[in-house]
């Protein structure tokens, strides 16, 4: 069961990532933002907007069934490793910087992330 959560989770951030860097391209190419109908002629004429909701859908999925198996309070903040996910591919795709800010950030998540799953391990075994 173990290996069932860390591959979802690992799944699901990788979705997750996927479609939050495929809206960012997404933006990229579809700039100015005019909101009229050439702005959304160049969205959905292009093929990131699409791969962005194939990532939506398969995280939709993956979350769905975690949540059928994995206790709900460490699954949710297992959910936000994206955060920290797309931070890091953010700095190589994007140049996005990274600051002290961003790695204590993430830390402290992956911390709460780990104190969450400690404890939701400590009541599954009593």
């Amino acid at each position: 069961m173990k290996r069932f959560y860390l591959l979802g989770f690992i799944a699901l951030m990788l979705f997750d990532t996927l479609a939050q860097v495929s809206f960012k391209y997404t933006a990229i190419h579809a700039s100015p933002l005019t909101l009229d109908a050439a702005w959304l002629g160049r969205i959905f004429t292009h093929p990131w907007v699409y791969i962005a909701f194939a990532g939506y859908m398969g995280a939709f999925y993956t979350w769905m069934t975690l949540l059928r198996h994995a206790p709900v309070g460490p699954a949710f903040a297992a959910s936000h490793l994206d955060v920290v996910s797309v931070t890091l591919v953010s700095i190589w795709l994007f140049n996005d910087e990274l600051t002290l800010v961003k790695i204590i950030g993430g830390i402290l998540i992956l911390l709460g992330i780990l104190c969450l799953a400690k404890d939701a391990g400590t009541h599954l075994s009593h």
